[in-house]
C-alpha cells in the first residue's frame, strides 16, 4: 500500500507497489524501492537510493542520497522499546519520542543488518551482512560483526583521511 500522504519524486521506481508499505515519507528521485519494504511516516530517502526487499525504514530515519539498503535492513527509532507505562497501560505515542537516525551520502548497509536508533552513519561508510550497529561510523569506514566494530576503511576514501584510532589497533 502506498498511502496519499507518500511524496514521490521524479523517476521513482517501486518494483511491486502493491507489496511495500509506504506512509508520511518522502523519497527522492531516481531512488528505487523492493518488494515488502516498509517506509514509515516522517522517514527521507533521499535521491538515487536504492532499499532492497524485505527492510524496514522507521520514523526518524533519514536515508542520504546514494544510499544503498541491503535485503532485510531493520531501522530503530526507540533505544528503550516497551509495550506498557510504568502503571501497566498500554503505550501510546505520547508515551515516547522519536531519537532520530542519519545514514551519510553513498553509504552502503548490508543485508540483515540492524541499525540502533540515534545512529550517524558516515558517508560513504560500509555496514557488513548481518552487523548490529550501535555506535556511529565515521566517514567511510567498514564495520561488521554484533556489535559492530571497525575493520576498515573503503576504497573510496579520500586519500588523505587518516585512520581512525579503532582502525590502526586492528591492523
Amino acid at each position: 500500500m502506498i498511502s496519499s500522504s507518500v511524496v514521490l519524486d521524479e523517476g521513482v521506481v517501486i518494483h511491486h507497489p502493491q507489496l511495500v508499505n509506504l506512509y508520511g515519507c518522502t523519497i527522492g528521485a531516481g531512488s528505487r524501492i523492493g518488494t515488502f519494504v516498509e517506509i514509515q511516516k516522517n522517514a527521507v530517502v533521499g535521491r538515487n537510493c536504492k532499499i532492497s526487499s524485505h527492510s524496514f525504514v522507521c520514523e526518524g530515519v533519514t536515508l542520504d542520497d546514494g544510499v544503498f539498503v541491503g535485503h532485510g535492513v531493520m531501522f530503530t527509532n526507540d533505544p528503550h522499546p516497551r509495550a506498557l507505562t510504568h502503571d501497566g497501560e498500554l503505550q501510546t505515542d505520547s508515551d515516547w519520542s522519536v531519537v532520530p537516525t542519519l545514514v551519510r551520502r553513498n553509504a552502503s548497509i548490508g543485508s540483515n543488518a540492524t541499525i540502533l536508533a540515534g545512529i550517524t552513519i558516515g558517508e560513504g561508510a560500509m555496514v557488513g551482512a548481518g552487523a548490529v550497529v550501535t555506535h556511529d561510523v565515521p566517514d567511510f569506514a567498514i564495520v561488521a560483526g554484533v556489535p559492530a566494530k571497525i575493520i576498515g576503511r573503503t576504497k573510496d576514501a579520500p586519500p588523505k583521511c587518516e585512520p581512525t584510532a579503532a582502525v590502526r589497533r586492528v591492523k
